[in-house]
């Protein structure tokens, strides 16, 4: 049997979920041997949420990542706000008794959201997930101690987020996907794979906090930073809350790889409390997210289009 799982990409949360979901599947649902087919997702401005070319699996999966009514997608798990493009996939969804699709807008992470909800309808054993599922609820909800635990990652498991949210290897994200839900965290941290890649990354981490602290702006609560011209492809959206503890919203700028990125966030620390939905925001640009936090996907080259749509956030943001 082929199954397709498609999952939010450069995501601890994601690439947890998508773990989960594969063991469930074998463990629960399968009758015969499992060929297992991993596809990280981005949110982008235009198009279908999923390319109907991508749901070529006998079974297909959606974990973390927008809802689509295409009857070809047999297994989904959400909490995003943000979820479903328009009205119709929404009705579609409410519609659906196939007992396979489930929504969570509350719920902390997908990957502890998944994992519960299975665990209850089907009896998968979730026992030897708690550690993850610890983890994934705090780093996807920003459940975090504090801004300086967020950013300085000592815990194996902020170093593990911060290698996915950088990898671009496919085959090393499918081995990490594997080995998420079956080895103790502090181990993959410290095996080759993470671990060497690691120290550069975590070199580049402080360099970035310098680029954040020398190109951030802070006005009227928001902090504005352009990375677009800087060599950072993924950056820690904790590091504005750390330089500025007073800010309530931020608003970033990359240019990883194939895309350019708008990042927008809120203090999960706030002096005064949020008073915006960062989701409904970023789906105006075709992003989206969770109340607290969400991105907008454009492609390589449209730099001036998301300073464009920062400016309009940043704006919007202050009021």
């Amino acid at each position: 049997m082929r199954l397709r799982i498609l999952h939010h990409g450069s995501c601890f949360d994601g690439a947890s979920s998508a773990g989960v979901f594969a063991r469930f599947f074998r463990a629960c649902v399968a009758q015969e041997p499992v060929e297992v087919m991993f596809t990280p997702m981005d949110h982008k401005e235009a198009g279908p949420a999923i390319p109907p070319d991508l749901l070529d699996g006998e079974v297909n999966a959606c974990v973390d990542f927008r809802y689509t009514s295409d009857p070809r997608l047999h297994w989904w798990f959400d909490h995003h706000v943000s979820t479903f493009q328009n009205a119709e996939d929404e009705a579609h969804f409410r519609a659906d008794r196939s007992g396979k699709k489930f929504y969570d807008p509350t719920a902390s992470s997908c990957t502890g959201f998944l994992a519960r909800t299975v665990a209850r309808k089907f009896g998968f054993d979730i026992s030897p997930l708690q550690e993850l599922l610890h983890w994934a609820d705090i780093i996807d909800g920003a459940l975090f101690e504090s801004a300086a635990q967020a950013v300085e990652l000592h815990e194996p498991a902020l170093r593990l987020m911060t290698w996915v949210e950088a990898n671009r290897d496919r085959a090393l994200s499918e081995r990490f996907i594997a080995d998420v839900v079956s080895r103790p965290l502090d181990e993959i941290a410290a095996s080759p794979y993470v671990a060497e890649p690691l120290v550069g990354l975590l070199e580049r981490h402080e360099k970035n906090v310098e680029s954040v602290r020398r190109l951030a702006r802070f006005e009227e609560g928001v902090v504005f930073t352009d990375l677009s011209q800087e060599p950072i492809s993924s950056v820690n959206k904790f590091i504005v809350y750390y330089l500025h503890p007073e800010a309530r919203y931020a608003v970033t700028v990359l240019s990883p790889g194939k895309r350019v990125k708008v990042s927008v966030g809120s203090n999960p620390w706030p002096p005064v409390p949020r008073t915006h939905d960062i989701a409904q925001l970023c789906q105006r640009y075709g992003g989206g997210g969770h109340p607290a936090v969400g991105g907008i996907s454009l492609a390589k080259g449209e730099v001036e289009r998301a300073r464009q749509i920062a400016a309009e956030l940043v704006a919007i943001l202050k009021s």
